[in-house]
């Protein structure tokens, strides 16, 4: 009965270990964090960024199962250094903040492409929900981290833009969109 109960004992060390072994939870360090989009107006490019926003993020490329992304964003936190464009974004016509206060991008799951990851999720904005994929790039040290995602939207897909403004010759319809997320394990 003795022997049984070390080789149980003996059991549980080695297994516990691996069984705890998930996904790590982050807390962001905003201010070193950075959500942002790229997208075209009259054919030149131009940058922006949410002011803006909150991420839940689990992550563990050796646990992907187990790895989650869940972001909110202010959506009349965008800002461009354009006055015109910043003072437009938050509007009915494209934002619509006044009713679609909030996105939220949500991960599904994860899945490898060759070496990388992928990060499949939905984005809900302006009150349209489709699916967003975004690759994944992660680096730990120690404590810290970084995470950098990015992929590609189109903006009339979830009415960004719409009516006069639909032309994609003026504006776009891709956009870019990026963060780089400075982590450190909770």
């Amino acid at each position: 009965m003795y022997r049984a109960i070390v080789r149980l004992g003996l059991g549980l060390a080695l297994v516990l270990p691996a069984a705890v072994a998930t996904a790590a939870d982050y807390a962001v360090q905003y201010p070193q964090s950075r959500l942002g989009f790229t997208a075209t107006f009259q054919g030149v490019a131009f940058e922006g960024h949410f002011e803006r926003w909150q991420a839940a993020i689990r992550y563990d490329p050796a646990d992907l199962a187990q790895s989650r992304f869940d972001v909110e964003v202010d959506t009349a936190s965008a800002k461009t250094g354009d006055a015109d464009r910043d003072n437009a974004l938050p509007g009915a016509d494209f934002f619509d903040a006044a009713h679609y206060p909030r996105a939220h991008y949500v991960t599904t799951g994860f899945r490898r492409v060759g070496n990388q990851v992928i990060a499949d999720g939905t984005l809900t904005l302006r009150g349209i929900s489709r699916p967003v994929s975004l690759t994944v790039t992660f680096v730990p040290d120690g404590k810290t981290a970084t995470l950098d995602v990015a992929g590609t939207l189109k903006r009339l897909d979830f009415g960004v833009g719409g009516g006069e403004y639909a032309d994609t010759s003026v504006i776009g319809n891709e956009v870019q969109v990026k963060a780089h997320l400075a982590l450190l394990a909770r």
